[in-house]
């Protein structure tokens, strides 16, 4: 693999963006089924902010959305977005796999296999089946009719695509990709991760929650950042006495600690 530092900071950029698409793409999949939210973070309470900072696997979802039904989805904003980002992905693998992944070995068989002039050539199963290959689909007409690599779902398209851009595997299976492809690259993933995070409503948005703070009553803050982070702020500052850590003189709220967060807000309203 490539250092870090020997990569254009497009590769680095083009990797973070697809590792976000990746991330919350089962979240992506799951709002095609539900009505858009009002607005995010919820204002009431934060269920759905919860929902996100879930330390367990999101619903990846295997099967590519170009190959499912969908006879009514409830947010048909989020299902849009989806295919489209899936149809970009998938296109960039393909057209990535075709310029820089080496063709499969052929190895010559049959009874006169040491002699090519009568020997027949044969694709190397093995190596036909390496699991870090991309298997381009066959199409017709705009028919799949093999998915190829795109079975395993964007998920593993994204994973793989982060790869090239960093250089795995390079002079083995696969040829470093060249400046102009990381830069096309790094732009398809820029627009894929800004059409989910839009369809998701996470483009850095702030509400202020409904609920004061357990511990000092001041008011809560939500808000995402780049990538759908979810995170609660107490605007009561360093005189706040929840047991969380200062940043930038706020207790702040993330990733497991929100659920301590839900445990006493729930707590006050039962006693309430």
């Amino acid at each position: 693999m490539i250092t870090p530092t020997a990569l254009p900071e497009y590769a680095l950029t083009a990797a973070a963006d697809l590792r976000a698409v990746r991330e919350q793409w089962g979240d992506l999949l799951d709002a095609i089924e539900h009505r858009p939210a009002a607005q995010w973070p919820p204002v009431d309470n934060i269920r759905e902010v919860l929902a996100q900072a879930d330390e367990d696997e999101p619903s990846v979802g295997r099967i590519p959305l170009t190959l499912r039904q969908h006879p009514a989805p409830a947010n048909l904003d989020a299902l849009d977005a989806a295919v489209e980002t899936e149809r970009a992905i998938f296109t960039a693998c393909d057209d990535v796999a075709a310029r820089h992944q080496r063709p499969v070995r052929r190895w010559l068989v049959g009874r006169a296999a040491a002699d090519e002039r009568y020997g027949r050539w044969a694709l190397d199963p093995a190596d036909a089946d390496d699991p870090n290959r991309w298997t381009p689909a066959t199409e017709h007409g705009g028919t799949v009719f093999r998915p190829g690599s795109r079975r395993y779902g964007l998920h593993w398209a994204a994973v793989w695509l982060e790869a090239r851009a960093l250089g795995e595997q390079a002079d083995t299976l696969f040829t470093p990709l060249g400046d102009d492809l990381l830069a096309d690259l790094a732009r398809i993933a820029r627009d894929a991760r800004r059409r989910v995070e839009q369809a998701l409503a996470r483009a850095g948005r702030r509400t202020d929650l409904i609920d004061p703070c357990p511990w000092c009553r001041g008011p809560l803050l939500a808000r995402t950042v780049p990538g759908g982070e979810p995170l609660v702020a107490c605007e009561t500052g360093e005189p706040c006495t929840a047991p969380v850590a200062l940043d930038r003189g706020r207790r702040m709220w993330r990733g497991a600690d929100l659920a301590a967060l839900w445990a006493a807000l729930d707590e006050r309203r039962r006693d309430a």
